[in-house]
């Protein structure tokens, strides 16, 4: 594939084998973009240190913006000796040793820092050769869209107490994984962004997903059971309303804090201190957010900046440092929850492929993000008109610059207490669709990434917190990155909506389901009432690949137009259990025969995205015969999860 010094795709072949040469302006505006405002090369600069070729990046404008840290990125595999400009090594640990013109071959696994003796800088990435994934290991689970997985104790929308419950109700049938939305923070303010692909920060948590009742300090409420009663009153509606759910929750949880908050809190400290600086910024981004209602491009010039002398000033003084500390207290009780949720069963987080350009994560990383620039996808089968994500992407060399500080953050947090990963739209790693603002999807164009770097710190973060890691690899994706992937020990992702063999010819490395989010559910292309609300919608279905699907689930579930709708479910899955994949996973959704799928691609309000809840609560999963059948048909020579390796886990955390 052409592409310029840039890193910059002058043409792509879509989903159906088409060719797009990018629009000449398009690619314009997408190499200012990368270049940046100082029209400096942010590519610039490589060089090889040795035969063994390491990844490196010298920053030509060190010192200039707040992550900017480093003069040069080398990028090894462990137990490689590789040659180096001499210096003082720091590793990760503290431990200092002296490096002569090659690297130890011993050296620890981890992000480490060379001074030169001319002064400057290098960070140092040793990577294991792949990403953890045991031998043999094989299982199966369920994908869960939290929110909308209610108990009868819920407050409007699925929480980390019902995904406990939900764990031990997989569990007792022998999953040994749970699948789960994205439990990203949206902004504190009133609309609450109901995608969870869409953050204000990737790195933490929606407070949303908090079961009050179990917040330390719950009990000093005396109210509590009144205003759980009015909250639970929303499970009635199958519409979930965030705004009211988040009125209620942030109401209680102020006013236990009022209480908690003049306590000594050692367990809280010891969290603040181990979550670092990125804490401190999200927590005062949220107080923030709350003092200007809005994003940070509406904030005073002053604050635009989480380096500004102005924002240490006003984070400083009350009330301000209190709802700081306030957010913090948030991001611990969330934390918490989540620890106990995931000794329950394994759980595997999802990474959105990015974030909200006026959240959190773009006012802390703004300097190494592309101006005037969304992320997106080209027209694909089901999306003929292309995708716009609204996403800034980072700049590949400006984030190298800044030692790939941001995305390590955004792994390692999404780890944490998790079984495994997810990657949304892996092929990001890889390269990006990049759509100048104010033009079609169609019209964008391919920009590369730092594969090799991006694909090491994963494999580092995924070792360190023994989580296995898929790459959802639908769409337009290259053969060698799929090749990469496998090297790496990144699980592929197969759906039998989309794969033209049985599933027993699905690959082992991968996770293998029926469907998706983002894809019609079993009842709703049975039903056809999928492609009835597509067409309502305007959206211009596919209707003959659609019709192809159809006649594939007709030829496994062994089905006819008198086949009832449970039978061709539990099929289905029966099919899907000779899938020789690591993983299985099948949907709540499908569980409980539900018609609408949680997104439409393509609308925004047209269709309640990420805002339907199940039918009924949760509690009825226990006598489901459909979940039942599902859950026997995928545990069929799938060992049952050791206990030991779960009490692992649990001192783990």
């Amino acid at each position: 594939m052409k592409r310029d010094d840039l890193g910059v795709q002058t043409h792509y072949t879509d989903a159906m084998g088409k060719r797009h040469d990018s629009a000449p302006e398009a690619l314009r505006a997408i190499r200012r973009a990368v270049r940046g405002p100082e029209g400096g090369n942010a590519r610039a600069g490589r060089k090889h240190a040795s035969t063994v070729r390491p990844a490196t990046f010298r920053n030509p404008s060190r010192g200039t913006g707040a992550l900017g840290q480093f003069d040069e990125v080398v990028v090894v595999t462990a137990q490689e000796r590789t040659a180096i400009d001499p210096g003082d090594l720091r590793l990760e640990d503290g431990a200092t040793i002296r490096v002569d013109a090659t690297l130890p071959a011993d050296l620890p696994e981890g992000y480490h820092a060379l001074t030169h003796r001319d002064g400057s800088t290098t960070r140092l990435i040793v990577a294991p050769r792949a990403c953890f994934l045991p031998d043999a290991w094989r299982t199966w689970g369920w994908a869960i869209q939290l929110y909308a997985a209610r108990s009868k104790r819920s407050w409007g929308m699925g929480d980390l107490a019902d995904l406990r419950r939900l764990g031990a109700w997989a569990a007792r049938a022998g999953a040994g994984i749970a699948l789960i939305s994205p439990l990203a923070a949206p902004s504190p303010l009133i609309p609450q962004q109901p995608s969870p692909y869409f953050p204000s920060s990737r790195r933490f948590r929606s407070l949303l997903y908090l079961r009050v009742e179990e917040v330390d300090g719950a009990g000093t409420l005396a109210d509590l059971p009144s205003i759980a009663a009015r909250a639970r009153a929303l499970n009635v509606d199958r519409g979930i309303d965030r705004d009211e759910v988040f009125r209620l929750k942030i109401g209680a949880l102020e006013r236990i804090w009022d209480v908690v908050g003049r306590r000594e809190l050692p367990e809280l400290d010891a969290f603040v201190t181990g979550q670092g600086a990125g804490l401190n910024q999200f927590a005062t981004f949220c107080a923030l957010a709350e003092r200007f209602q809005c994003g940070w491009h509406g904030w005073p010039e002053r604050l635009r900046h989480p380096s500004s002398p102005a924002v240490r000033d006003v984070a400083r003084k009350r009330p301000m440092a209190d709802r700081i500390r306030f957010h913090m207290w948030l991001q611990y009780q969330v934390d918490q929850q989540l620890a106990r949720a995931s000794r329950v069963v394994p759980v595997m987080q999802d990474l959105p492929i990015g974030f909200d350009a006026d959240g959190a994560d773009a006012w802390s990383f703004q300097d190494v993000l592309a101006e005037g620039i969304s992320v997106g996808a080209p027209p694909d089968e089901f999306n003929t008109r292309g995708q716009d994500w609204g996403l800034p992407p980072f700049v590949p060399g400006k984030l190298r610059a800044a030692g790939y500080q941001p995305f390590i953050d955004t792994i390692r947090g999404c780890v944490r207490h998790s079984g495994g990963l997810r990657i949304d739209h892996v092929m990001g790693l890889f390269r990006l669709f990049w759509i100048p603002n104010g033009m079609e999807p169609k019209e964008g164009a391919y920009v590369r990434s730092n594969a090799r770097d991006l694909l090491a710190i994963v494999a580092i973060e995924s070792q360190r917190a023994r989580a296995v890691i898929v790459g959802e690899d639908l769409g337009t994706v290259e053969e060698e990155t799929r090749t990469d992937l496998m090297r790496h020990n990144v699980l592929s992702y197969r759906l039998l909506w989309f794969e033209k063999g049985p599933p027993s010819k699905f690959p082992e490395q991968a996770l293998a389901a029926v469907t998706t989010h983002d894809l019609p559910t079993i009842a709703g292309l049975w039903s056809g009432s999928d492609v009835a609300a597509q067409t309502s919608l305007g959206l211009a279905p596919n209707e003959q690949g659609t019709r192809e699907i159809l006649n594939r689930v007709r030829r496994l579930a062994r089905a006819s137009a008198r086949t009832p709708l449970p039978k061709v479910i539990t099929s289905l899955h029966e099919a899907l259990a000779t899938a020789p994949s690591r993983i299985l996973t099948a949907t709540l959704d499908d569980a409980m025969a539900v018609q609408e799928r949680p997104n439409m691609p393509a609308t925004t309000t047209e269709w309640p995205n990420w805002s339907i809840a199940l039918p009924s609560p949760i509690e009825s999963l226990e006598k489901n015969v459909t979940a039942a059948r599902i859950a026997r048909s995928l545990s069929k020579g799938r060992p049952r999860p050791r206990r030991e390796a779960a009490a692992v886990r649990r001192r783990r955390t």
